[in-house]
């Protein structure tokens, strides 16, 4: 099933302070490419609106586990989802993701 996300302004700091750092390894992953005016919110969807391909995504994973760790198991969070899902995944699904990773008692 996919969750929908809240737009930004129903955005916590945390979650704010996530969209900026993911922004960051987008850009690097799409040097840019995608960016021409393209804010990357909570709906933003990777690979609809941002036009991430599977490599991107990998290379994303590489990148949130070079900067959360490995509790951040982006093929893990992946794994159950049906291809429509991943198709549709947002990144306020991907911040959900990286806030419920981080903050467990495991993750410190």
């Amino acid at each position: 099933m996919i969750k929908r996300t809240p737009p930004n302004s129903l955005v916590s700091a945390a979650e704010k302070a996530i969209i900026a750092e993911i922004t960051g390894m987008l850009q690097n992953i799409l040097d840019g490419y995608a960016f021409d005016g393209t804010a990357v919110e909570m709906h933003t969807r990777l690979t609809v609106d941002l036009e991430l391909e599977s490599i991107d995504l990998v290379t994303l994973a590489g990148s949130l586990e070079a900067r959360y760790g490995s509790s951040v198991n982006f093929a893990q969070f992946i794994a159950d989802m049906e291809l429509e899902e991943i198709i549709d995944l947002t990144v306020g699904q991907l911040v959900t993701r990286v806030l419920q990773c981080t903050s467990s008692p495991q993750s410190r």
